[in-house]
């Protein structure tokens, strides 16, 4: 296969804006569709197989037009510029997954991809199919699969069963799989069944009800707390004090979607209301915008979002 370097002619300021600070934004595209980006003047030499170059040089013109329409080019940009490359036929799609790497679709969720990468503790807000569950869990099977973290643990609660745990048969799995059924479809995306098989044999992947966390430290664990707009203040501020050394969090919810019977309980907006603007913690929120299932699913949410607010102006 072809690795011949291909030239493509970029203005001065283009090559400054894909080139990034300290080479970041090239590094980026280089990782992704596993090329060398080259910028001997000019423009940029692109080294690699046909099908990377091909990603690559998608990824790259898009973000000289932006960078030559005077506009800033940051490493969101860079990330989006990424996904949509390989969505479109440069490489796998952005769901195909190889060691825990997933490109955003958003530029919401490339905002947030770099929140949970530069943050011990991360809030992800907002309606279902932005992808905050999916990503979460993409970070931290990476980090796993790269030994960054010996563990992978995943929690939420049960409210939105409407049952208790310990009125439904079998053992532990066997009561908490059904809830937990999005988190295995990701796991599985990004790990395949085998390799998730034999991680969960060893411990390495948990997932048990927030009441399962209590008394316990979490140490060199990626933890995901999952729709804990559910949680109460108490169970939340429980789980975000588990927190021990090379330790990450990354607690998911939409705060309008509440099951628990007094809405006001909820601990998830009490605890970004207090921790937003913390030192070590990021909080991403998404929007109708960010919606990457069915494209009915964006419309849908728009239209609960606008019935909502007619409703608290009346």
């Amino acid at each position: 296969m072809s690795r011949t370097p291909e030239f493509l002619p970029l203005s001065d300021t283009a090559v400054r804006a894909v080139s990034g600070p300290s080479g970041r934004h090239a590094a980026l595209i280089e990782d992704a569709f596993k090329v060398l980006i080259e910028t001997p003047g000019g423009g940029v030499t692109i080294t690699g197989d046909v099908r990377g170059r091909t990603g690559a040089k998608r990824a790259l013109r898009d973000l000289s037009e932006r960078a030559d329409a005077g506009e800033e080019v940051v490493e969101a940009d860079v990330r989006v510029a990424v996904g949509e490359a390989q969505s479109t036929g440069g490489q796998a799609s952005s769901r195909t997954v190889r060691k825990g790497s997933v490109s955003p679709k958003t530029k919401g969720q490339a905002r947030y991809m770099e929140a949970m990468a530069s943050h011990p503790l991360c809030f992800g807000l907002g309606p279902a199919g932005t992808g905050k569950t999916f990503l979460a869990v993409a970070q931290g099977a990476g980090m796993l699969l790269r030994g960054e973290v010996d563990r992978l643990i995943v929690t939420r609660p049960a409210v939105e069963a409407g049952e208790k745990l310990g009125f439904l048969p079998g053992d532990l799995n066997e009561k908490v799989d059904p809830y937990m059924a999005p988190v295995w479809e990701a796991l599985t995306d990004i790990m395949g069944a085998d390799q998730l098989r034999r991680r969960r044999e060893k411990l390495e992947i948990e997932v048990a009800p927030i009441a399962f966390m209590r008394g316990r430290t979490l140490a060199h664990a990626f933890v995901i707390v999952d729709e804990a707009q559910n949680c109460s203040r108490l169970q939340m501020k429980m789980v975000l004090t588990r927190l021990g050394e090379g330790a990450r969090m990354v607690v998911t919810g939409d705060p309008t979607q509440v099951d628990l019977l007094n809405p006001r309980d909820s601990g998830l907006a009490h605890a970004v209301s207090i921790l937003e603007g913390v030192e070590g913690v990021a909080v991403s929120r998404f929007t109708a915008a960010d919606v990457v299932r069915h494209p009915l699913v964006e419309r849908i949410v728009k239209a609960y979002d606008a019935d909502a607010l007619q409703t608290t102006t009346r």
